[in-house]
């Protein structure tokens, strides 16, 4: 099993219940000290895993690091596109080096990704894709439209993925977590006309109170065993992505509020 952004969060959860199942790993991420922590934990479980640092949002690193793990390895049952960034703020605040930022990596890490490893599942005609869009990947709210944007993508090509290679007897799922207590909010970009600094500690405080990336893992695990499709994880995920369809001017409503609790002072 292939998992990128497995140095935290979902990744490092999801690298963790898999081991435990008896997984094969390769992980990759960004930053190299915490996939060495990762791998660790995997070989306290008595797993084993190969350990890569990759850029995803680099073509040419996803390409290598696709030879890599079919030299070491030979083969790719499962993977995993989990690496992603966020940029918070409304849309006037949002610079396009902003939008371009999130979509290298995203969305154009998560093509690279699939693109990369694709062909050597087709030749087996096995295998299993999942990615890691968002809840915000179905129903978009205020403050997001960066973020959004590059889920919406996600979700999009992973239900478009998953008609083409059924042919193939590839599966394909699409995750979409709803508030989760991960990194991404502390570690992405922030913008907002006033007060950046308060709306920020509001925003990450708000995360550390999601559920844990654990609930992530186990719906990964559900997914690739089920052959699922789309999978909201999260009440508040379910909540919304029924809401929308069932009131869409109540659900508007409640975004609207929303998104003036989290981007005001």
């Amino acid at each position: 099993m292939v998992i990128t952004g497995a140095g935290s969060g979902i990744g490092r959860a999801t690298a963790l219940a898999f081991a435990a199942e008896g997984a094969d790993l390769v992980i990759a991420d960004q930053h190299e000290d915490r996939l060495q922590e990762v791998a660790a934990e995997i070989g306290r479980l008595g797993g084993r895993a190969l350990c890569r640092k990759v850029d995803v949002s680099s073509r040419e690193q996803m390409e290598d690091f696709a030879r890599f793990v079919i030299a070491e390895r030979g083969r790719v049952d499962i993977l995993y596109s989990n690496a992603g960034v966020a940029v918070g703020g409304d849309f006037e605040s949002t610079s396009i080096e902003d939008f371009q930022w999130i979509f290298s990596v995203n969305f154009w890490g998560t093509l690279y990704c699939i693109k990369a490893f694709l062909p050597h599942m087709i030749a087996r005609r096995y295998g299993h894709i999942v990615s890691t869009s968002s809840v915000a990947g179905l129903c978009a709210t205020p403050g997001m439209s960066a973020y959004c944007s590059t889920k919406f993508a996600v979700a999009g090509l992973g239900e478009s993925l998953r008609g083409e290679l059924r042919k193939y007897g590839i599966g394909v799922s699409t995750i979409c977590p709803g508030i989760i207590n991960t990194r991404i909010v502390a570690d992405g970009r922030m913008h907002t006309h006033e007060a950046s600094r308060s709306s920020r500690e509001k925003l990450v405080a708000f995360y550390k109170k999601g559920w844990p990336p654990e609930r992530v893992a186990k719906a990964v695990l559900k997914a690739v065993r089920k052959n699922s499709s789309v999978v909201p994880v999260g009440p508040e995920a379910w909540l919304q992505w029924f809401g929308k369809r069932l009131h869409q001017r109540g659900y508007e409503t409640m975004c609207y509020l929303a998104g003036r609790f989290l981007m005001e002072p």
